[in-house]
């Protein structure tokens, strides 16, 4: 602890005082004390501020600072941080601002009465200055954590409700290119020694080495993303400032955050999308924009825990007749494959819930032909007629019946079974769907063993889409939802085959849960392929592969407009010089050791013998 580290050579000093047992004196000492730190000019300021961060990060609810001034000292340092660019240089205050905000979010976060402690200090005006970017990004990872939790109370909403144009405007654009801003400022920053270097020490606090300063960039990045669409959503759930929010540029984009590995308790980009769903004016712009709808689509066809989310937001659109007939011909050939999932976490009839979503005013359909594609057409009669007729059709079939169907069924199975040993893939589909076509509706795991054998036979086949359509069905009769391993498995594959790295990462993590927990044992060897596979998408979905790659699609198209606009600079020089000067047009082609001008020797005299 700092407490221990820093030894005592004042009279009045803060680590002396917390020792104090007697509670009155105590409290008085310390009220006295943090009146007087935004004064200290010594290595006293940042020990006692970071030991104050560390009791506000483990007692974030303990009232003894709150009711003791420590927000309006917090106001004062980070307004002396942004205003006076001396103190800030001198001793170690760079780290200051940093703590103050993080100090003020942490108490702010639990408990109301603080929130309006913190805002009647004046908390905000200053922690907007830092979302402004007074500072840097780590500064503003913060600001926006704190601004998030004000906001999210009722009684401290109000405080924010004449800058909510600002905010918003602030936390959309945060939202949006924090990702690319701590990619150029810091992890695309190859040389460490001009990486600023109070930024590596927040980050590491002591731990040494480039991948792990880089991990916890990528993870505090992807908080910043989360915690700007929390405060997005604190707005957005009271209907305020949509038309900023639904901006297509920035919806395009908000369908591509989500929370990662590292954050996966936020919803993230799904979250505030689903809110815009409850929403008129937000299912509007949602429903117009083709890229969120098949983003929602792909969602809840995977194992990802907002999959319900997904799924919320698409039957949201459907029941709008506004917005209906903007996306049933793009979703209902995803939700086909849900109308027989049951529960989802503690939601129940999901299946249900999506047939009605679908047939939902299925004769104003019919009748005005509001469905013009025969495809989706013909798979809501499929739905009608699997989920209403046939199963009405089966409640009276006798169990001898049944049992009799069942033995078809593995009948038919087997040969489908014997069909793809012997390499007739097309055939054993055949089989397969026939198995289908005879199994009962009630029998749920020979259907889910015919589903996810068939869904093997389209991967071979080349047909990714089938093979997700047929794994889908099989995963949402299996029990929990999600949990038949061979389907995940072959999901994960034909994921991987259509370039869909974050849906096949989710099911290769939830093949390896289904496959521990039918081994039961405490030896469990995870399967090679499944460790190969992700780590290949871990790597696909880190957060700043997409950065990366602009940034050298960016650096690759500066070099060859340099290349190409340089020999034209210098002939344009060439021609107000005297003559003679020949090196000159051969100067932008020399490489290292000349091996640039002997490339382009040798591509002339190819020209000339061609």
């Amino acid at each position: 602890m700092l407490s221990q580290q820093y030894s005592c050579t004042k009279s009045s000093c803060f680590f002396c005082i917390m020792e104090d047992h007697d509670s009155s004196n105590r409290s008085a000492a310390i009220r006295d004390y943090i009146k007087d730190i935004p004064s200290l000019d010594d290595e006293e300021l940042i020990l006692v501020v970071s030991e104050l961060w560390s009791i506000a990060m483990t007692r974030p609810d303990d009232e003894e600072f709150p009711n003791l001034g420590i927000f309006e000292c917090m106001t004062s340092l980070i307004n002396k941080g942004i205003h006076d660019r001396a103190w800030l240089l001198k001793n170690q205050n760079i780290y200051i601002p940093y703590y103050a905000a993080h100090i003020v979010g942490s108490y702010t976060m639990n408990k109301v009465d603080f929130a309006m402690n913190a805002v009647e200090y004046g908390v905000v005006l200053p922690l907007l200055e830092l979302l402004r970017g007074k500072m840097s990004w780590v500064e503003q990872r913060v600001a926006v954590r704190a601004l998030g939790h004000l906001a999210s109370y009722e009684k401290t909403f109000r405080a924010l409700e004449g800058y909510e144009d600002e905010v918003v405007g602030l936390a959309i654009h945060l939202a949006s290119s924090c990702v690319e801003e701590v990619y150029g400022k810091f992890v695309g920053v190859k040389d460490e020694r001009k990486r600023l270097k109070y930024h590596c020490d927040l980050l590491t606090r002591g731990v040494e080495g480039a991948e792990t300063v880089n991990r916890k960039a990528e993870e505090w990045a992807s908080q910043m993303q989360c915690w700007s669409i929390h405060l997005l959503n604190c707005f957005a759930v009271k209907g305020r400032c949509l038309s900023l929010m639904c901006e297509e540029k920035f919806l395009n984009e908000l369908c591509g955050m989500w929370g990662g590995l590292a954050n996966h308790a936020s919803p993230a980009g799904v979250g505030l999308t689903r809110i815009l769903c409850h929403n008129k004016v937000g299912r509007g712009s949602i429903s117009r924009s083709r890229k969120v709808v098949e983003s929602l689509c792909n969602l809840s066809r995977s194992s990802d825990d907002w999959q319900y989310m997904g799924i919320d937001c698409l039957v949201l659109l459907l029941k709008d007749l506004n917005t209906r007939y903007e996306v049933i011909e793009v979703v209902t050939s995803y939700l086909v494959d849900l109308v027989e999932l049951r529960a989802l976490g503690s939601r129940t009839n999901v299946g249900e819930v999506i047939t009605r979503a679908l047939l939902h005013n299925r004769k104003y359909d019919q009748s005005r032909a509001k469905i013009k594609n025969a495809d989706v057409r013909r798979l809501l009669e499929e739905i009608r007629v699997s989920k209403v007729e046939r199963r009405k059709r089966e409640m009276y079939v006798s169990n001898e019946k049944l049992e009799a169907k069942r033995v078809m069924v593995k009948l038919v199975k087997q040969q489908g079974n014997h069909k793809f040993s012997m390499g007739k893939i097309e055939e054993a589909v055949l089989k397969y769907t026939e198995g289908l076509q005879l199994c009962p509706l009630r029998h749920k795991n020979e259907r889910i063993v015919l589903y996810s054998n068939r869904a093997q036979c389209y991967l071979l086949l080349r047909d990714p889409d089938g093979a997700i359509s047929d794994t889908t069905r099989a995963l949402s009769l299996s029990t929990p939802p999600n949990s038949h391993a061979n389907s995940l498995w072959t999901r994960a594959q034909a994921y991987d085959v259509k370039g869909m790295a974050k849906e096949s990462l989710m099911d290769c993590i939830m093949f390896i849960n289904a496959c521990i927990k039918s081994d039961g044992s405490d030896r469990f060897k995870v399967p090679y392929h499944a460790v190969r596979m992700i780590s290949k998408q871990m790597e696909a979905t880190s957060l700043f592969t997409g950065a990366q790659m602009r940034g050298e699609k960016a650096k690759q198209y500066g070099e060859h407009k340099r290349r190409n606009s340089e020999p034209i600079r210098i002939q344009e020089q060439s021609k107000s010089h005297a003559s003679g000067l020949s090196t000159i047009l051969e100067d932008p082609f020399a490489g290292r050791n000349g091996s640039g001008r002997k490339k382009v020797e040798r591509d002339n005299r190819r020209n000339k013998t061609l």
